[in-house]
């Protein structure tokens, strides 16, 4: 009687835990915002590849004065993203990964606002479309993440909801999945350049997040393969060693670059800071 009688409790309260508002609206609100992250991140896809056709179209490959109207149009184009930034979206200078990376390290709410927000999701894809239209080198993958962890910490905001930097993890790898149609590659890209270990307590939040985008996305495009399907073969006995040395010389040059570009940039944020749109300009 005593197993029975103790059983009965444990339904009960299992019972009034699944019907309880104070748990399921975190969680819906917390589905709604991964979903929201597959459709805004097949969004901004579909306005950047828009984006980068109208810079070719404006051009043109046949010649001409149109060859040389990037000469014109990029440089302009840089300086109104620049004001536009500076003016009504601060915050949102930088590839946007490491505002999400730094994010997850904060503890001041306030702080975590001026980098991750609906006011700066709004910005990130609009400045990033305004700079592919003008022929500016930008890949989608830092915004997107920026976007991701900002919509689904509004989510956290407005569902209650405390486990702050899981959530920022998983919005990013959401934001990745659901962009590129590629799942795991959210996943491996939170554990790897947000998170560095895989924390128990995000399995879920990741993962949960990971699968609704991606559904969402599938939902508006279909299965596609955005980056194409590779057919090629490789033969073991003379490509595997070319593999192992473009993957060597490859990294050492990656290595070099960005340390070179981290120095120049903090050169050229230092000789900024005064007068940002003026210098901007020169």
């Amino acid at each position: 009687m005593a197993g029975i009688s103790r059983k009965y409790r444990l339904l009960r309260r299992s019972h009034a835990m699944w019907v309880s508002r104070r748990v399921w609206q975190p969680r819906l609100v917390f589905w709604a915002g991964a979903v929201s992250i597959g459709l805004i991140s097949v969004l901004f896809a579909l306005l950047a590849d828009r984006a980068q056709a109208l810079f070719h179209i404006m051009t043109g490959n046949e010649g001409g004065w149109r060859f040389y109207l990037p000469l014109v149009v990029t440089p302009l184009g840089f300086v109104l993203c620049a004001w536009l930034a500076h003016s009504f979206f601060p915050g949102s200078q930088g590839s946007g990964i490491p505002q999400a990376i730094a994010a997850r390290h904060l503890r001041d709410e306030e702080d975590r606002s001026r980098i991750l927000s609906l006011r700066l999701v709004a910005g990130k894809i609009a400045l990033t479309v305004v700079g592919l239209a003008c022929g500016a080198s930008i890949g989608r993958e830092g915004p997107t993440v920026q976007v991701g962890a900002s919509l689904m910490l509004q989510a956290a905001r407005w569902g209650s909801m405390a486990q702050a930097r899981g959530l920022i993890l998983a919005g990013s790898a959401a934001g990745i999945a659901a962009a590129f149609n590629t799942p795991l590659a959210g996943i491996v890209f939170a554990i790897e350049e947000m998170g560095r270990a895989y924390e128990a307590r995000t399995n879920g939040l990741v993962l949960t997040a990971v699968i609704l985008a991606g559904l969402a996305s599938l939902g508006l495009l279909g299965n596609y393969t955005y980056f194409g399907v590779a057919k090629d073969t490789v033969a073991f006995a003379t490509d595997w060693p070319l593999v192992l040395a473009c993957g060597i010389i490859g990294g050492g040059v990656g290595a070099l670059f960005s340390l070179l570009a981290l120095k120049v940039m903090r050169r050229i944020r230092r000789w900024n800071a005064l007068q940002p749109l003026p210098r901007t300009l020169v």
